[in-house]
């Protein structure tokens, strides 16, 4: 049986849509549970940052997780297909009335994804100080906790109704499949097969 690993949430949603498509079963959690067993697979109902956690010491041997995650921590895992689902970009926000200064002695920046943000930074030739947060990171500017945010956009209506705007991308990101690289070479011919159908389904 092969083990997946869901992000909560829509992702989770459009993923266990391809697989009903694929094999014509329900695939529904039932209310607040977080396993499910369905046509010979084993789903877990995981936060998206713990994903490839799961995937790396094999509590799961594949799973869905977005871009942005895999670029901020750099897992030691198999990146099999981009599901073309849960676009998003990633952004530097600043306030609706403030211009990115990238001359000012030190930039400070409120985000959950620090090395995405360095990276990105370091070819500024600018001071960063990086502010770690694990939520509300829109409120950072409006109270001068920090000059801007790095986040995930969707629609940028959050950043709107706070009194931000985008000031550039990062990055583009969207759900990807991935596997713990163990499981590929014990249970190739099973995670292929379903690569297939899948990859299949996304390209019609």
């Amino acid at each position: 049986m092969i083990t997946i690993a869901l992000p909560k949430g829509r992702i989770a949603e459009e993923t266990l849509m391809i697989f009903r498509k694929i094999f014509k079963t329900p695939f529904l959690f039932e209310d607040r549970k977080l396993v499910m067993s369905e046509g010979g697979f084993k789903f877990l109902m995981v936060r998206n940052q713990d994903i490839p956690v799961y995937i790396v010491n094999g509590a799961a041997d594949i799973g869905v997780v977005g871009l942005d995650v895999l670029e901020e921590h750099k897992p030691d895992v198999l990146r099999l297909l981009d599901l073309k689902i849960g676009k998003c970009r990633v952004c530097v926000g600043i306030k609706e009335s403030d211009n990115l200064d990238y001359s000012a002695p030190e930039l400070r920046v409120a985000t959950k994804m620090p090395n995405i943000s360095r990276n990105y930074f370091s070819t500024k030739a600018t001071a960063l100080k990086i502010i770690k947060l694990y939520g509300s990171i829109e409120l950072a500017p409006i109270v001068g906790l920090s000059n801007a945010i790095v986040d995930v956009v969707e629609t940028g209506t959050t950043m709107k109704q706070n009194g931000l705007k985008v000031a550039e991308t990062i990055m583009h990101s969207s759900a990807h499949l991935i596997a713990n690289k163990n499981s590929f070479i014990i249970k190739k011919d099973e995670i292929l097969s379903l690569y297939d159908k899948i990859k299949k389904e996304i390209e019609d």
